[in-house]
């Protein structure tokens, strides 16, 4: 059994619509609020694209682990410059 099994039943159950629709909502905030509300939402989403990368990571060929990690480091990257606005 694996740490994540409750959690991962748990986004099983909803439609596959909500999670989108959710991501899709905290990146446009992430976007439109500068500051750390727009941070945090960006960095939720890194944390949730992180978390699905580390328990794919086994089943995943190596160009696409690279493909992956690139979106990783580009997200976290946007939610770096959100957190520190000019």
């Amino acid at each position: 059994m694996h740490a994540s099994d409750p959690a991962i039943g748990a986004l099983a159950r909803l439609p596959q619509w909500v999670i989108l629709a959710v991501l899709a909502v905290l990146m446009i905030v992430g976007i439109a609020v500068r500051g750390v509300v727009g941070a945090v939402a960006f960095g939720l989403v890194t944390a949730f694209l992180a978390w699905l990368l580390y328990l794919s990571w086994q089943q995943l060929r190596p160009l696409d682990r690279l493909a992956r990690a690139a979106v990783i480091v580009l997200t976290l990257g946007v939610t770096i410059v959100l957190a520190f606005p000019r």
